[in-house]
Formats: structure tokens, C-alpha cells, sequence
């Protein structure tokens, strides 16, 4: 019987660890922190409970799958509540566009905005959704393993003219700049520049419109737990505390890992969930394998970071929807310089999460808790010292949401936590503190993305937001699909 390890237990390594230990397949899951989850980890203070990271569940079919394929059911592990709207969009100039799944709601709020762009939003989205089946039904859990994998998706890519920038597609669709920042803002929820991200990238929109958007009662960590219970049930092992020092290999073959205790465990594949150039650089160094794939990392495009504030408010401000995304004065200056420039932008764009909106156990009674995020350069793009930044932007973000969206806020202060690019770097182990690994351009997608299966290693695959078919629980989980196919050909008893 053949044993594997996942390194990493993050969405995609618990996603595949599960798919895996269904499959019959004896699986060892190694986690470095103290909690599982990896960027959906869980902090708990003073009765409050913060997400550390993704949010917004946008296809639960795909979560419920893995408890369907272990015959199981998902409502007996978690409750995924339903959030409406999915995000409100607000900018300075006080106009607010509530985003929902309901066609006639949006068409009216449209049409307060530019009328004729009602039916341009129709071609839009009937656009976004030929991209999300043959993008996201068709290829998003296909291993793209040879060029010719490539060759064979190209016609359909030419088709939906994935060279064109998520932000080009929507204007060729849409006449007001507002309209346009609401429906090529997501690829920023993957770690894309909507002006440098394949238009692909706008089957987010109708992946949304199809299965709506969720959130777990108890928070994002409740899913992780429902998700760690179902793989020990299944006979699945996970260990905490279990940081993976080195892969062990010899010739073309990964034979164990060594851990930074000192432990060595001998395995037939390992799959990691590790930063894909954490992985090669760190743990495969070592060997010429590794290296050269460090090497060949190292000189891709990585995705911006993020700061986050997390803060619990002893308020709970019912004004707010539970996702709400702050425009701030400039749109595209502001991405090229998070994406390009070396240095910190004197304005910004928020994400704030109020998540009491739809579960108040997350907070005290009568208390609210919340997070704000900020894209940032990452540490290869601007070198900053987030040591001094750090405060600072967090006094700059506080000034903000009191003024625009959060009256009473710093005197209504329990409790916050920051994290900076360096925690990105130093806690999880990312390549220039990027938040969502290698950006997702079209030249650093599909076949050009990491591979799911090493092509020299054999036995050593990767699953997470560094391969195919990228970030976002969707992406990361959907990665988890493709990789296990390929693992359990080889592993299958």
C-alpha cells in the first residue's frame, strides 16, 4: 500500500490529502504552523474570531464534492451561509453600487450609472460566461502537463481572445469608468492586474453568478476544520507543528522528507502545498532539479502583496454590507504603481470584510469584528521596510474608514493586529512576500504555469495557488483535483 505526504494545509493540501485518502491511498499531512489552513488561518482575541485570508466562497459545489466523493454530506461538517449582496462597491464621489445576484437589480443600478451600458452588461456577461465554462468547467482541473496540452486549448482561447486585459474586455462592453472598475475588479481577488490579467480571468464574474457567494458559519476557519475532520474520519493523519526541512531525492526520484526536528519520513509521492519557490529553493536546493527550477521561478512576474489590518470594534456597524470593496480616488495609476513602482502609493483601495453582518458569533454581543486589506507591492517590486510602514499605513487606513465608512472607529478600538508583506515572506514562506504566487498573466498560466507533476521528479507534485490553475479557493481547490488524478494513477492500490 502506497503512503504519500502533502506538505502544506492550506485549501488545496487538506483538498487533496482528502481526495487522496478517499482514493484508499495512506496519507501523512505536514503542517509548519501551529493551526491548519495555511492563508485561511484563524486568530482568536479578547472573544474576537479573525479570517486571516480568503473570504468569499464562490463555488461550493466544488467544497461539497470532497465530502460527496468520502460519502459523506457537507451540512453534517459545515454551514455555508448565503451573502447577499456579494460585495458593495463604493467610491468617494458617494455613488455605491450594490452587486447582487439578481439580473433586474442590477440592470436598474446600472442604468443610474449610464444607461446604454444596460446592455452592454448583457454581452459582458454573456461573454464572462463562455469563458467560465470552457475556462473554469472545462480546463480549470485539467493538468497541463505538455505544450501540446497548450496547443490543444489554443482555438478556444484565440476564440475568447485571451490576450486581451480583463479591464480591455470589460471597456470593449462598457461605457462608464465606474461600471468598468466594478466588473474588472476581481482578477485583484487572484493576485491580477485587471490591466495586465488575461480577460480569462472574467469568468470570476459569472462563476459568482452562477453558485452566488457564501460564508461559512463560524468563518472561513470553521471550513477548514469541517475539512480536517472529514480527511481524520476518512483515516488521514495531519500534524501540526511539522515543519518540512528537505525533500530527499535521488536521481529522478523524491524517496522522504526531513523535518526540522530531525525526523526523516519515507514516502512514494509527496505533493506539496508550499510556495512553489519555497519549495524548490528551500526544500529541493539541494538538488540540481530544484535549483534549476528555483532559478527559472525566480525570473517570473509574482503577484502583489497585501496589508491587512484585522481589528474588533466593541460597535457593531450595521450600515455595512458584509463585503465591501473602497475605491479610492485613482484606479489605474494606483495598480500600475502596487504592480510596478518602488514604493508605497500616498492613496489606496480597500477590501474591508464585516463578517457579523452575517454571523455575529464571530465578535462579543453587541461587538463587531473585522478586517481591511490593502494591495501593496511585493518586497521584489518595492523593498520597503514594513517594520516602519506598517504603522504608518495602518494610522492612514484607520483615518480613513472612520472618516468614509466607520464613524467612532478608534474610540470604539478593542483590539488589532497587522500583516505586512514581511509576514507573507516570514510565516508563510512566500517568494517576495507575494500574497498569490506567480501572477496570473496569460504567458504564466496553464502550460506555462508550475506544472502539477514535476516534469523531472516523478514522484513530486504541487497543488496550491503556485500551479495550474491558480489562486482563489476555486483555483486552489480545482488544483487539488487535476493533481490528484495525476497522484493516483501512480498510487491507486
Amino acid at each position: 500500500m502506497s503512503k504519500t505526504i502533502v506538505i502544506g494545509a492550506g485549501f488545496g493540501g487538506l483538498a487533496l490529502a482528502i481526495r487522496l485518502q478517499a482514493a484508499g491511498v495512506p496519507t501523512l499531512l505536514l503542517e509548519r504552523r501551529d493551526k491548519p489552513g495555511g492563508r485561511a488561518y484563524v486568530y482568536e482575541e479578547q472573544g474576537f474570531t479573525f479570517d486571516a485570508g480568503p473570504t468569499v466562497i464562490t463555488d461550493p459545489s466544488a467544497i461539497e464534492a470532497l465530502f460527496t466523493l468520502a460519502g459523506k454530506r457537507m451540512e453534517d461538517y459545515v454551514e455555508l451561509l448565503p451573502v447577499t449582496p456579494f460585495y458593495r462597491l463604493c467610491w468617494e464621489s458617494g455613488q455605491v453600487f450594490d452587486y447582487a445576484n439578481d439580473q433586474d437589480a442590477l440592470e436598474r443600478q446600472i442604468a443610474t450609472f449610464n444607461p446604454r451600458d444596460v446592455e452592454g452588461y448583457r454581452r459582458f456577461l454573456d461573454y464572462s460566461k463562455a469563458v467560465f465554462e470552457e475556462g473554469y468547467l472545462n480546463l480549470g482541473t485539467v493538468p497541463f502537463l505538455s505544450f501540446r496540452d497548450m496547443l490543444r486549448a489554443a482555438p478556444q482561447l484565440t476564440r475568447l481572445k485571451a490576450w486581451r486585459s480583463v479591464y480591455g474586455m470589460a471597456s470593449s462592453f462598457i461605457e462608464d469608468e465606474h461600471l468598468r472598475q466594478a466588473f474588472s475588479f476581481h482578477s485583484l481577488l487572484v493576485g491580477g492586474n485587471p490591466f495586465a490579467t488575461s480577460s480569462i480571468y472574467t469568468l470570476i464574474h459569472a462563476l459568482e453568478r452562477e453558485w452566488g457567494v457564501w460564508f461559512p458559519r463560524g468563518g472561513t476557519g470553521a471550513l477548514v476544520q469541517g475539512l480536517v475532520k472529514l480527511f481524520e474520519d476518512l483515516g488521514g493523519s495531519i500534524e501540526l507543528n511539522a515543519e518540512v526541512a528537505r525533500i530527499e531525492a535521488s536521481g529522478q526520484c523524491i524517496q522522504a522528507v526531513t523535518l526540522a526536528d530531525g525526523r526523516r519520513i519515507e514516502a512514494d509521492a509527496v505533493a506539496s502545498n508550499a510556495d512553489v519557490v519555497h519549495t524548490y529553493e528551500k526544500l529541493l536546493g539541494h538538488h540540481r532539479v530544484g535549483a534549476a527550477r528555483a532559478r527559472s521561478l525566480k525570473r517570473k512576474r509574482m503577484s502583489n502583496s497585501l496589508f491587512v489590518l484585522y481589528f474588533g470594534l466593541d460597535h457593531h456597524h450595521t450600515q455595512l454590507a458584509h463585503h465591501t470593496v473602497c475605491f479610492g480616488p485613482r484606479y489605474r495609476e494606483l495598480i500600475d504603481e502596487i504592480f510596478h513602482r518602488d514604493g508605497l502609493a500616498e492613496d489606496f483601495s480597500l477590501y474591508l470584510h464585516a463578517p457579523c453582518v452575517t454571523d455575529p458569533s464571530l465578535a462579543p454581543p453587541g461587538c463587531g469584528s473585522y478586517y481591511v486589506l490593502a494591495p501593496v507591492p511585493h518586497l521584489g517590486t518595492a523593498a520597503l521596510d514594513w517594520e516602519v510602514e506598517g504603522p504608518r499605513l495602518r494610522e492612514r487606513i484607520f483615518d480613513y474608514l472612520e472618516q468614509h465608512y466607520m464613524p467612532g472607529l478608534r474610540s470604539q478600538l478593542v483590539t488589532h493586529r497587522m500583516f505586512t508583506p514581511f509576514d507573507f515572506r516570514d510565516q508563510l514562506g512566500a517568494h517576495l512576500g507575494s500574497a498569490f504566487s506567480v501572477e496570473p498573466i496569460l504567458t504564466q498560466s496553464a502550460w506555462f504555469r508550475p506544472h502539477n507533476r514535476d516534469s523531472r521528479l516523478h514522484n513530486l507534485y504541487l497543488v496550491g495557488a503556485g500551479t495550474h490553475p491558480g489562486a482563489g479557493i476555486p483555483g486552489v481547490i480545482g488544483s487539488a483535483k487535476a493533481t490528484a488524478g495525476l497522484m493516483l494513477e501512480q498510487l491507486a492500490p
